[in-house]
């Protein structure tokens, strides 16, 4: 007998377990081994005697075998066969490629791109196929490419996206049609746009978060998204907005204003932007000291500081400075000094926060304007553009008139875009201009509808063209209409007469009217040429003929006994016109050097029978208008002062009476204070009247996005005077002031704006006719 040793049993079978798992890796690894690196082969040539193509309409057989690089006789092997199969391919004339050996002969089986017979895009609501298809490079009757289509799709998807339409989606489509030829469709899936949900600044301490925001040409989206196009985020659009404030600031004496960051922020539902300006304002500047020096003799100090309108204390603004130079380069160009140049040097005094400005007179570069090139103005006559330079060709160039030339022809609102740009010509005294535009649509169709409470509803159809044939003219015509009156108006103007800075205007029209307040209509056909040139920087005087057909018919039917001062002008029956006149506007609110206050000032006089007719008058009429925003730009103030005289030597009509309406004096019916009939109650009007209007309005601290601001305004004036004073009221002699304060609720809307007035009269006549509410809307549709 003998013991079994259980760890010696183990022991063995691990061993051979060992064993065996040696075994099998070793004929794992050979296996391996010959499967990886089998016996190298020898690799297969061909040598083809033939070429031959297939399929092959458009393209030549030589150009295919261009492409292929294989030659008769010439030995191929596998790898340069698919080397010329690639570059065939590659070439991007072809759909299909195929190489087929067959024997000593090379087929190339190829099948032509079609030729594209149609391009539409669908599904586009937001963006115009106008504005898409220039986008296209893929053309009608051209070859279709693939890779041209998805490139116009990431084109129209671009467009979308500078639209702030970021979800926007292009799928380019294409339908066979016979003859190889295919429709390419861009289907579009435009979305909802990302809109603007919140704009708000940071490190701004001088001027209010809702004062920028009306500063901004991106808004915030609010209760009219849904016509809004300027609450969707726009890269392009947020870069000029950062200009813009700059140039806000800048004109308000920061000069080391600084926008440091925009952040756009998705919100968790990505649908919107919360977008935030991060601003450094510094501080603000006046100017200190104000001098002139020279470093041309001709050009004397005291003369060019004479032209100087800036004064020491005043709030520091480019455009003063610019207006300066500008002065100073016209006063060389009347003393015959070329190539003068004014160069403001800024001295700053951080502790005084003033800046001392030297314009220092230096003789330029004598450089000339070699010519003009123009490209771009499919539409716009050359002669349009270049009326906006004071440079011609041959003139000394100066760049500053460039840069002004620029902006005017931006301002003529027929571009889109417009680049001035300056390089050298043919020699280093020699410099072109080219000016890049791109034209937009200038003319507009409306149909539409307007309301007031005193006057009820018309319909309004209106036809205008800002540039007419190219030509930077305009020309509209204006219909409106109700159940009983209508009138058709035409008006063209001409801004450069015979070349020169002189606007040619030409109005005609025709219409029966019956106003609210009276029980008798006008019928009228007149028509008006007139000429308008400047005078001053900010000063324009117009003078014009009217001439006029005219007739008063009793629309009362008998049910009222008219006042025999209107009976008498009915019985005049048709009466001619012709009348001579001027009027003199200067206007500093908008191009002053205080971008915070302005005045405007006009007079005017018409003389009627200095050229015959059957009625003669002189009528004169004077506005002073003076706004100033105060408490950081938020509220507005405005007071106007105005005033007409009519004298017609004791026979002045009611057709060219004064009548109140709510452009005199709130708080009343037009025709609701002056002359008044004793029978009828109908009012006369008046020879005289005048008025004291003072308004402030501010935001009522609602989001802007809404578009509302509120208003206080205080009238005071009359409207009086009557030759004949027989069987009135009141009115022919005392004015009878009346006074009204009111309330005003101001609305925004891409519509038109709308304004609600409630109004109390402090001081009125018992026959005055009040009205304690007023409401104006023009929409269009």
């Amino acid at each position: 007998m003998f013991a079994i040793d259980h760890r010696s049993t183990r022991e063995a079978s691990r061993i051979v377990s060992r064993s065996f798992a040696l075994t099998f890796a070793a004929f794992a690894v050979t296996t391996v081994s010959y499967t990886a690196f089998p016996t190298p082969a020898v690799a297969q040539a061909y040598r083809f005697t033939n070429v031959e193509v297939e399929g092959a309409g458009r393209v030549s057989t030589g150009t295919i075998l261009s492409y292929a690089g294989i030659t008769r006789g010439q030995a191929v092997s596998a790898g340069e066969l698919n080397d010329a199969y690639q570059k065939v391919l590659g070439s991007g004339l072809f759909e299909t490629v195929e190489f087929i050996p067959r024997g000593n002969t090379l087929v190339i089986k190829v099948t032509e791109f079609p030729v594209v017979s149609r391009i539409s895009i669908e599904g586009n609501r937001k963006v115009s196929d106008d504005a898409l298809m220039p986008l296209l490079a893929t053309k009608v009757r051209r070859v279709y490419s693939p890779a041209e289509v998805e490139a116009d799709a990431a084109g129209i998807t671009e467009a979308y996206a500078v639209k702030g339409q970021l979800v926007a989606t292009v799928t380019p489509k294409i339908i066979r049609r016979p003859d190889n030829r295919v429709d390419v469709v861009f289907e579009v899936t435009e979305g909802k746009g990302v809109e603007i949900e919140r704009l708000s600044f940071v490190g701004n301490r001088n001027f209010s978060d809702s004062r920028l925001r009306r500063v901004l040409q991106t808004k915030q989206a609010g209760a009219l998204r849904f016509i809004i196009g300027r609450d969707t985020y726009a890269e392009d659009r947020i870069q000029f907005d950062r200009q813009v404030l700059t140039d806000f600031y800048t004109s308000r004496g920061y000069v080391d204003f600084q926008v440091l960051n925009v952040a756009a922020e998705f919100s968790r539902e990505r649908n919107a932007y919360f977008l935030t300006f991060d601003v450094r304002e510094g501080q603000k500047y006046s100017f200190g000291n104000i001098s002139v020096s020279s470093e041309i003799a001709e050009a004397t100090s005291d003369d060019f500081l004479q032209v100087n309108k800036i004064r020491s204390g005043q709030t520091y603004s480019p455009l003063a400075v610019d207006n300066t130079v500008e002065r100073m380069e016209r006063l060389a160009t009347k003393k015959g000094i070329d190539f003068l140049r004014v160069e403001p040097r800024v001295t700053r005094n951080d502790r005084a926060q003033t800046l001392d400005i030297e314009f220092v007179l230096v003789r330029g570069p004598r450089v000339f304007v070699e010519r003009i090139d123009i490209e771009g103005n499919a539409t716009t006559l050359d002669r349009v553009i270049r009326q906006k330079f004071k440079t011609v060709e041959g003139d000394p160039f100066n760049p500053r008139q460039i840069r002004e030339a620029a902006e005017r022809i931006r301002a003529l609102g027929f571009f889109s875009n417009a680049d001035v740009n300056a390089r050298q010509g043919s020699s280093e005294e020699q410099m072109i201009v080219d000016v890049n535009v791109t034209e937009k649509p200038t003319g507009s169709f409306t149909f539409g509808g307007n309301y007031s409470v005193s006057d009820g509803a018309n319909l309004i159809a209106s036809f205008s063209e800002k540039n007419f044939l190219g030509r930077g003219q305009t020309l509209s015509f204006n219909l409106t209409t109700d159940v009983d009156n209508g009138s058709l108006s035409f008006n063209f103007v001409e801004p450069a007469f015979l070349g020169r800075d002189v606007a040619f205007g030409l109005s005609a029209g025709l219409g029966t009217s019956q106003p609210s307040y009276a029980e008798h209509e006008q019928r009228r056909a007149f028509v008006s040429p007139r000429l308008t040139f400047p005078v001053s920087a900010n000063g324009s005087l117009t003078v014009n003929y009217r001439g006029e057909l005219r007739e008063l018919v009793d629309a009362s039917e008998g049910a009222i006994t008219l006042p025999a001062t209107i009976q008498t002008d009915i019985a005049a029956g048709r009466e001619t016109v012709h009348s001579l006149g001027y009027s003199y506007s200067f206007d500093t609110r908008r191009s002053g050097l205080n971008p915070n206050a302005g005045f405007l000032f006009k007079f005017g006089q018409d003389y009627a029978g200095l050229l015959g007719g059957d009625v003669e008058y002189v009528k004169t009429s004077a506005e002073l208008t003076g706004e100033m925003k105060v408490l950081n730009e938020e509220v507005t103030l405005r007071a106007t002062v105005e005033g007409g005289v009519i004298d017609a030597d004791g026979n002045s009509s009611v057709a060219d009476r004064y009548f109140n309406s709510p452009s005199i004096i709130r708080g009343f019916e037009p025709g609701g204070i002056g002359p008044r009939d004793d029978a009828s109650g109908l009012a006369l009007g008046g020879n005289y009247y005048a008025v004291a209007r003072l308004e402030a309005n501010f935001p009522l601290g609602l989001p802007e996005e809404y578009g509302l601001s509120g208003g206080l305004f205080y009238d005071y004036g009359s409207v009086w005077g009557l030759d004949d004073v027989s069987g009135i009221i009141a009115g022919s002699d005392d004015p009878n002031w009346r006074s009204v304060i009111g309330a005003s609720i101001f609305w925004t809307t891409p519509l038109g704006p709308l304004r609600f007035n409630f109004t109390h009269a402090l001081d009125k006549e018992t026959y005055d006719e009040e009205q304690t509410f007023d409401l104006t809307i023009s929409t269009s549709f």
